[in-house]
């Protein structure tokens, strides 16, 4: 069975002597990836490692892992990437999105002329922006209710009604 992984996050180095890591999180769900008892994927063998102790330091998680007990064996984490299978992720509340799932969306404004295609998803959920491939250029778009009237991740589609001026005024050229 291949099941599909996601990044959550990335070990940024060790802290303390007894085999903890500080955690750069890539996920909007910071408590829920990095908290005791959750197996992640760790590094390019996707080893799964049982998170043994988790507390946050500066808005970063600070983890241990099983089998990981000293500054040496942490220090061999640096950079690792942290991942999940997606079926482990839990369900999103209501208008929330993977960003996974946005990445390749086709957006429109609200006529269905054509604006571009998303190619990424910057900034914490509370403040995020579309990152649009358009025929001028890139361009950022709020991940907002009000101007994201209709967000479909299964049909690839993203319908905008953007204010005047919102597309030319960001586009980076």
């Amino acid at each position: 069975m291949n099941e599909e992984l996601l990044l959550v996050g990335r070990v940024a180095r060790p802290h303390g002597n007894k085999g903890q890591v500080i955690v750069n999180p890539d996920s909007d769900f910071a408590g829920e990836r990095f908290r005791e008892g959750v197996i992640l994927r760790v590094g390019t063998n996707e080893e799964p490692r049982l998170v043994t102790s988790a507390r946050f330091h500066q808005g970063r998680p600070v983890i241990a892992f099983e089998g990981i007990e000293t500054m040496d064996d942490a220090e061999k984490l640096t950079g690792a990437e942290l991942k999940m299978p997606l079926g482990e992720m839990g369900t999103l509340p209501d208008r929330t999105y993977y960003r996974h799932d946005l990445v390749g969306c086709r957006v429109e404004d609200t006529d269905g002329r054509m604006i571009g295609e998303v190619t990424a998803v910057e900034g914490p959920m509370e403040t995020s922006r579309l990152v649009i491939a358009a025929p001028h250029g890139e361009v950022l778009i709020p991940l907002v209710a009000a101007i994201c009237v209709e967000v479909n991740p299964g049909e690839k589609r993203i319908r905008v009604a953007a204010p005047e001026g919102l597309l030319e005024l960001n586009q980076k050229l």
